[in-house]
């Protein structure tokens, strides 16, 4: 069952576009195409703080693990690190030539992964707002469209416009694997939290999920006519994988992978989901610009 509708974005600006869940507290960050980042009180039902800066909408955000701060990503090529204490910009880093599609924050909580159109992934500083390392991906030709480190911290996941998935090797920096089985853009990938496996989509209708102790596709889950996927994360067990698009489901990770659970709570696509800690609740938001909370009872 739906728990609660909340809307965050503005009004006039239509679109919530990104969400994630600020640990161990029920508040969650949302970033929309009103180019500001809100973060909402679940208990409290209501907005915390609005955070604004960036000059275009809101793509990527990414709460700390232990820390009160937030980063986030827009097409107009900033990264920002915001204290939530003070709910100010930190830092602004300005270290890719296009718009950054992607974030992901290392395991240490001390670097920050971001990815963009101009053909790099590049490596930051979140506490000095210094750009460490930059890579160019020589084999694509429109740029890479998202980025995740894998839990160990040593190796992480881009995705390409050109329909390729590439593992890279950390401390090397350079390109350890290729899975290019998808047709179109990768739309989402993630690493399940026990590191065994990876789930990319594309604009293919199709979501793959990756067994990385073999480098193999085990499972492709075929998805409805013109379904495209937003989003992809797993709960910390590894054992559930979410999906946002034309709606919000739950995967049960199997050989099966059977669908446990829908739901068609948003009146236009979903663009992101998260599930909360120990899986007892879900969130999604929307371009409908809500942000909605769903019980595990009904998807575990």
């Amino acid at each position: 069952a739906v728990v609660s509708t909340q809307s965050t974005g503005s009004a006039s600006t239509p679109g919530i576009l990104c969400l994630d869940l600020l640990p161990n507290t029920k508040r969650t960050v949302t970033g929309g195409a009103d180019k500001n980042i809100v973060l909402f009180g679940k208990e409290e039902e209501k907005i915390v703080c609005t955070l604004k800066g960036h000059t275009k909408k809101v793509t990527s955000v990414v709460a700390h693990p232990n820390e009160k701060a937030i980063v986030s990503a827009s097409p107009d090529a900033q990264i920002r690190i915001w204290d939530i204490d003070s709910e100010s910009c930190r830092h602004v880093m300005r270290v890719h030539d296009g718009p950054v599609t992607g974030l992901s924050l290392h395991p240490t909580g001390d670097y920050v992964l971001s990815s963009s159109t101009d053909q790099h992934w590049a490596f930051s500083d979140i506490h000095t707002g210094k750009l460490l390392c930059k890579v160019a991906d020589q084999s694509v030709s429109h740029g890479l469209t998202c980025c995740q480190f894998h839990p160990d911290g040593l190796i992480f996941g881009t995705g390409t416009s050109d329909s390729l998935v590439k593992i890279w090797d950390f401390k090397e920096q350079k390109s350890a694997a290729n899975f290019p089985s998808h047709s179109g853009p990768i739309s989402a990938l993630a690493f399940s939290e026990n590191g065994y496996y990876l789930a990319t989509s594309a604009d293919d209708e199709v979501v793959k999920l990756w067994d990385l102790r073999k480098l193999k596709n085990f499972k492709t889950i075929t998805l409805e006519d013109k379904y495209t996927v937003k989003s992809l994360t797993f709960d910390n067990s590894g054992h559930y994988l979410a999906v946002a698009g034309p709606d919000v489901r739950v995967y049960q990770i199997s050989k099966q992978c059977d669908l446990i659970q829908t739901w068609k709570a948003h009146t236009q696509d979903a663009t992101s989901v998260k599930f909360g800690p120990n899986v007892d609740y879900l969130a999604s938001v929307s371009n409908d610009r809500t942000l909605k909370f769903y019980s595990s009872s009904s998807s575990a």
